[in-house]
């Protein structure tokens, strides 16, 4: 996979991309990933790539010219452009995985007080991270950077990635390590049990335990097999029992 960044602040992008897991990620040549500075495409002697905003308003708007040049100069047949903005889908892990299939990604990332709307027909996909606003683009393009290559095949153990957050829906389910106690905390009698089994099951019913507890909405909708019905009735009528407080 190639994956190019376009942004006024690269210094803001190498580093986190250069440590750890991208690092390697890089070094290993499993995703080529380039930072550009936008500016390499801007107007005039003064590399301009803002203005004022047409009707009046405070801060500056991004140009549709340095970003449509710099699209043109990276885009080839199979590249999907992409643009961070907080009015984007909602970035989630099934949009990873999607994205992850690519050859090539472009990111865009805004600043000030966004774009010029002209550059929304540029781009095929727009994402954000939440609903929140920050001070630009490159930390929504790294979130997505990281989410999205290390599904590539290499990147991490296949297996750290099957049964993770939101891999099949669910949040994960608790996990441990040494100490076996911790502050008067111990360890599930079953995690050591050595039964595969029932640490399976264990599982299953902590990971739709606590999804149900913090985020009962990805359970809305989500096809659950006969197992995991059972188990989230007997979730749902230990509450029913619970005497009120």
């Amino acid at each position: 996979m190639r994956i190019d960044l376009l942004t006024l602040f690269p210094a803001m992008l190498e580093g986190p991309l250069s440590a750890s897991i991208p690092g390697r990620i890089r070094e290993q040549g499993i995703a080529d990933i380039r930072v550009h500075d936008l500016r390499n495409w801007g107007l005039g002697r003064h590399r301009s790539v803002d203005d004022t905003p047409y009707g009046g308003g405070a801060g500056m708007v991004m140009r549709p010219e340095p970003v449509a040049a710099a699209l043109d100069a990276l885009r080839g047949p199979g590249s999907t452009a992409i643009l961070l903005d907080p009015a984007g889908e909602v970035f989630r892990q099934a949009r990873a995985a999607e994205l992850a299939r690519r050859d090539h990604l472009i990111l865009v990332c805004p600043r000030y007080e966004g774009v010029d709307d002209r550059i929304r027909g540029l781009v095929d996909v727009e994402l954000s991270i939440g609903d929140y606003v920050l001070t630009g683009g490159e930390l929504p393009a790294l979130v997505v950077v990281d989410a999205v290559i290390r599904l590539l095949p290499g990147a991490i153990d296949a297996a750290s990635t099957a049964e993770e957050s939101f891999a099949d829906g669910l949040l994960e389910y608790p996990q441990y390590t040494r100490p076996a106690e911790f502050r008067g905390q111990g360890v599930p009698d079953v995690l050591v049990s050595g039964h595969h089994e029932a640490v399976r099951r264990w599982r299953l019913e902590a990971s739709l335990r606590r999804t149900l507890e913090r985020r009962p909405d990805l359970l809305d909708g989500r096809p659950a097999g006969l197992e995991e019905r059972r188990i989230l009735e007997a979730i749902q009528g230990e509450a029913l029992e619970e005497p009120e407080a």
